[in-house]
């Protein structure tokens, strides 16, 4: 009895540490620049404000932005998905030829890259360059992911496969109608770390988008933190510019977490078991 009451203060304390910094950055998003400067606001929003958020979501390139954002997102992800879950298929077959040596090249890159300038080179030298591609194609898999993955594969029973194949399925018909619907924890648990990277990766398009209608909602965000208005023409009387700059970080952060915290709640039941792949084997 007593270990479950301090294992529950513990997770009390945990989640309050966890919480209590996003619940600041929303009452800061949402109080008056004198409260912001004076350091007032704590839990609560002080001289509710919303001049920020309306400055923000009135501006045409804002949406363009963000609806960029949403196509990378869905477009790299599911690119990311296809080649990550073959790529890891493929490695869970302890019989496969050549299988260390596939391993061995994905689990180097963990560790060695070619560098900003050469990637720079390459992207440019295939046309990517001002494209979608630059942003989606370039870091389509994680090693990370690709290992979790891999692993989760490799518990799964044989005897399913073999009995497919009995039934005549080939290798795509096994992966598609057996493996992949057993693997619906790893599936949506690697869909969630796809689309948290792609929807805050900034640099990318930093480094290889010259368009302003082609930015991600993340650049548009980082130029209003730095001064700019994001390539707008929106006009601001001087109290406004005030509250702006006063408030326009803790703005930006909580527009760019809500989606994934609107997605979250969905996958959550499958990112428990999918989280902790591998820790147990029998």
């Amino acid at each position: 009895m007593v270990r479950r009451a301090v294992i529950g203060l513990v997770l009390t304390a945990v989640v309050v540490l966890t919480l209590y910094p996003f619940c600041n950055v929303i009452a800061r998003s949402f109080s008056e620049e004198q409260a912001i400067q004076a350091g007032e606001v704590n839990l609560l929003p002080r001289g509710f404000n919303t001049t920020t958020y309306e400055v923000v979501m009135s501006d045409p390139v804002f949406w363009t932005n963000y609806r960029n954002t949403v196509v990378y997102t869905v477009v790299a992800t599911a690119i990311s998905m296809l080649l990550t879950t073959c790529y890891a298929y493929v490695l869970s077959k302890r019989h496969l030829k050549g299988r260390a040596l596939l391993v061995g090249v994905a689990v180097f890159t963990m560790f060695f890259n070619g560098g900003l300038i050469p990637n720079y080179v390459l992207v440019s030298g295939l046309g990517l360059r001002n494209t979608m591609w630059a942003v989606v194609l370039p870091n389509a898999i994680s090693v990370f992911n690709l290992l979790v993955m891999k692993s989760f594969f490799e518990g799964l029973p044989v005897e399913l496969e073999e009995a497919a194949a009995v039934d005549g399925l080939g290798t795509y018909g096994i992966l598609w109608r057996i493996v992949l619907p057993l693997s619906k924890a790893v599936i949506a648990t690697m869909v969630l770390f796809y689309a948290v990277a792609f929807w805050n990766s900034w640099f990318p398009a930093f480094l290889y988008l010259d368009d302003a209608d082609l930015f991600p909602v993340t650049i548009y965000l980082r130029n209003l933190i730095a001064g700019s208005t994001g390539g707008s023409d929106i006009s601001t009387p001087s109290d406004t510019a005030l509250q702006i700059a006063a408030n326009i970080q803790a703005v930006t952060i909580v527009l760019t977490a809500l989606p994934i915290m609107l997605v979250y709640p969905f996958v959550q039941r499958y990112f428990v078991s999918g989280i902790t792949l591998g820790a147990v084997k029998g």
